[in-house]
Parts: structure tokens; sequence; C-alpha cells
């Protein structure tokens, strides 16, 4: 007797863009001039969903999704249950499992998810009994059907509504390229070509996870570094997407958050994703595949704006804060003068912000974005000879100590300014590649990198940060006694010479 295969689950593949900046009421009419969807009829629905969880959110941390979804108004509605696996926000291109059910009215249905993946996630029903509301999202959506001669069919939906939870609100403004026919680079054809127009931002975030942030208020708060677990039998290009993968989605997550938070917080947390970025990119350069990278020339501009922003902002926040008082107490001439300062760093910042915001609106940011997520996802198919000669362990270990090796040597050469500057810059990838491999080194070893590597890092680091805002305040039209008591600290703090001997 022949042994039965498990169905594979229907799978919904997609790629979510987010729209920075855009006039949500003018959108639909600046996509339908597109020449893609020019001679395309668009659809219009309007949908209300309700997603459920238990108190405990075990759905969520299985990567499970449950909505009930109404289509059309109060009047004559369709109702859908809709369960979804296997979702991820780590990158703007997911797959997973979904399954859609038409039912009767607005009630969660167990008869409804008899042909669903739920018998593998709540085999007693004990998780069901437990389901209640826990946010909605209402939008309009616009839809167009992309269909080729090769049989490609991608749909493209415009979402613009809001996300409502406990009376707090968030926006909906987000396009859904949704895959019905074809191969995943059906998806980023279609993204290139509205990228050459529209400003757009992969988006690394579900409505359903923007939803459960929004509901614990952390919307929009910073991304920080997730740490993986990375298993030692991946092959070096799977390890080298896995990880690559999750540094960018720390970086585009920030810069989403970027077009509506003022957080200085998400200015150095897109910062850092960059950075962990660039890092992995050299820690993976013999990989295969890797070095095939696209060019990053169209970011310059926005990178240039953020790390302007960050020097301004580390500077009123960080660096100039604690020297009020040394400079000011018991002289009012000195503290207008401190004021007046502040004042126009202040404004400077706001200018720096406003240029990062605008940058996110042009068009070649989003298109640069997207090939950097499209050769993501073809990472893991490049092969190598060398994959099984050695152990993953052994391959990390070797470029971890040769990365210790070159900052050991770049210390002992350090002399001048640019020198300090290239060791706090390799010490910066020695923390960063032991917190990306960490779980395939030897814990001693790791322990020990990391621990020199960040003591390298913030003590090159505070003296740098001093030495900007000396550079800042020189630059405005500032107190010139105020100058030279920057001027002063500098010197009196800098400790770089004896911290590399």
């Amino acid at each position: 007797m022949k042994s039965l295969k498990k169905k594979s689950p229907p799978q919904e593949i997609e790629l979510k863009l987010s729209l920075p900046g855009a006039n949500m009421a003018d959108m639909a009419k600046r996509l339908a001039l597109l020449p893609l969807l020019a001679r395309r009829k668009a659809s219009r629905q309007s949908l209300h969903n309700v997603y459920y969880d238990t108190p405990n959110q075990d759905l969520r941390h299985q990567q499970v999704v449950l909505r009930l979804r109404r289509v059309g108004g109060q009047t004559h509605p369709k109702w859908f249950q809709t369960l979804k696996t296997g979702a991820s926000d780590s990158s703007a291109l997911s797959r997973r499992g979904e399954w859609e059910v038409a039912i009767s009215g607005p009630e969660l249905s167990l008869e409804a998810l008899t042909p669903t993946a739920w018998s593998d996630i709540d085999p007693d029903n004990v998780l069901f009994k437990d389901l209640g509301p826990c946010f909605s999202t209402s939008f309009e959506r616009t839809s167009w059907q992309v269909k080729k001669r090769d049989g490609t069919w991608v749909e493209v939906a415009l979402d613009i509504g809001q996300i409502e939870s406990d009376g707090k609100h968030a926006s909906i403004c987000e396009l859904e390229l949704e895959l019905k026919a074809g191969q995943p680079a059906a998806l980023f054809a279609v993204a290139r070509e509205i990228a050459q127009v529209v400003a757009v931002l992969p988006a690394n975030q579900s409505k359903a996870e923007r939803g459960f942030l929004l509901a614990q208020g952390d919307l929009d708060k910073p991304q920080r570094v997730r740490t993986n677990r990375v298993s030692p039998h991946l092959t070096k290009p799977e390890l080298a997407q896995l990880l690559l993968r999750d540094m960018f989605a720390q970086f585009t997550t920030n810069l989403n958050g970027l077009c509506t938070s003022d957080d200085p917080e998400v200015v150095h947390q897109a910062r850092v994703g960059w950075r962990r970025f660039k890092s992995g990119t050299r820690l993976f350069r013999k990989i295969a595949g890797v070095a095939d990278a696209p060019p990053q020339l169209d970011l310059q501009p926005l990178l240039s704006s953020l790390g302007a922003l960050r020097d301004l902002e580390v500077a009123l926040t960080e660096t100039l804060p604690p020297l009020v008082v040394d400079y000011c107490t018991g002289n009012t001439r000195r503290t207008k003068s401190w004021q007046a300062l502040s004042a126009e760093l202040s404004q400077a910042a706001l200018e720096e912000r406003l240029a990062v915001r605008h940058a996110l609106q042009e068009p070649s940011v989003g298109a640069n974005l997207l090939l950097i997520a499209e050769w993501l996802e073809t990472l893991s198919l490049a092969t190598t000879r060398s994959d099984k000669k050695r152990s993953l362990r052994h391959w990390a270990k070797r470029r971890i100590l040769r990365l210790y090796e070159r900052l050991n040597m770049a210390q002992k050469e350090a002399s001048t300014p640019e020198s300090q500057h290239r060791v706090r810059i390799l010490a910066k990838r020695l923390r960063y590649g032991v917190e990306a491999l960490r779980d395939l080194l030897p814990k001693r070893l790791a322990a020990f990198c990391h621990d020199q590597a960040t003591h390298i890092q913030t003590t090159l680091g505070n003296s740098r940060d001093m030495s900007q805002a000396c550079t800042l305040v020189a630059g405005l039209n500032a107190d010139l006694a105020i100058t030279a008591f920057l001027h002063d600290v500098a010197e009196s703090k800098s400790v770089m010479k004896r911290s590399l001997n």
C-alpha cells in the first residue's frame, strides 16, 4: 500500500511596501497613471477586520494569525474567516500558509477551521475557547490584476485606512503585491516599475504585527538588534541570508518608523542596522553570492542625512547636557549663551530630520532598497564547493579570530585621529560579528572578543562624540567662550592614546 503524501497547505506569497509621506487622498489616482496599471481596471472594496488571540497571545507566539473579515458595508456584508501560519517580520517578502473560508456572520467558527492547520495548532481546542478580539483594521482597498503573457499574475492592492485598538489609532497606507501565479521574482519586477515613480519602502511588519504593537504601545518604537538562533547545519549562503536579512530588516523597519517618529533612538537604531548590514557583507564577503550585492549609491544622500542628524542629536541629548552645570552655574550671561546654542542645535536637528524624511520620499531610495531586498531573497540559492569542507563552527571561529587580529594590529599603529577612527570601526565589526555568530563560537572566545570590542568602541566613541560636538558648535554662531570651553573639555577628556596602549 502506497503511503499518502501530506497535501501542501495553500500558500500566500506577498511583497509588502509602505508609502512614506504619501498623500493618501490621491495615491490611487497616481498609481492608476503608471504604465503598468494605466490600462487595467481597478476594483474597490471596503474591508473591516477583527484579529483574535488569547490573553497570552499564544497564536502570535506561534506566528499564527486568525481574523474575521467583513467585505462591504453594514447592509449586505460578506464574512470570511482567515487563518495564516508562518508569518515572519524579517523580510518584506512573506511566504505563509493561508486558509480563507466564507462564514455566515461576525462570529468565529470552529467548523470553518476544520480544513485548515488548526488541528496542529490547537488539537484539543483549548486555545479556541480563550480567543477574543485584540484589535481591528478598517481600510479601502483598490486593486489591479497584473497578468502577463508568460502566465505571471500579480495582484497590486493599495490599502488606505487605519488600525484601531482601545482608542489608539495608526494609519494604513501601503501596497500589497500578492503572487497569484508565477515566481516570486515577478513581485519584485512589478515593485521596481512602481518604485520608478512612487516612493516606497520595504515593509517588514504585517498589519497584524502592527496591530499587536499598537495594542501594547510599541508601534514605531526603535527596532533593536534581534538575536536569531543559528544552526550549525546551515550552508554558508543560508547563514549569510538569515543574518543579513535580519540586519537589513532592522534598518528598513527603523526607516519606516522615521516617517512618523521623532524619537532620536529610532535614528540611532536605523544607523546601527545599516552598519551591522555593511559589516555583515564584509564578514561574509567570501561566501558565494555575497560579493554580488547591489550598489548603494542612491542611498548615500539618505545615509549622510541620517549621520548628520545623529551627530546633532547626540550633541543635544548626550554630550552637552552634562556640561551645563560646569559652564553656566551662577553666571546669567553664560546661561543665556548656552540656551541660544541649544536652540540653534535644535533648529539644525529639526531641519536635518526634515531632510531625512525628504530623502525617504525619493523614489530612487526605495528602488535601491528593493534591489537589496530581492538580492537577499536569492542569496541562499548560491552554492560553493567549500561549504562542506569545514563546519560552520570552524569557519565562524576563524573569521572572528581574524577580525580580532586585525583590531590588535590597528591598535598598535594608532597614532593619529584617522588611525584611531579605523580602530573604532574595526571594534564595531568585531562586536557585530560576535553578536551575529555567537551560537557558533566557543563561549569564552565570544565573551572575550565582545568585551574587548565594546570597551574600545565605547572609549573611542565618547572621545569622538566630544570632538564632534566641538566641530558642530564651531560651525554655528556660538559664543566663542563656549567654543573655547568645549575645546578644553575635549582636551582634558582625550584618553584615546592611553586606552590604545
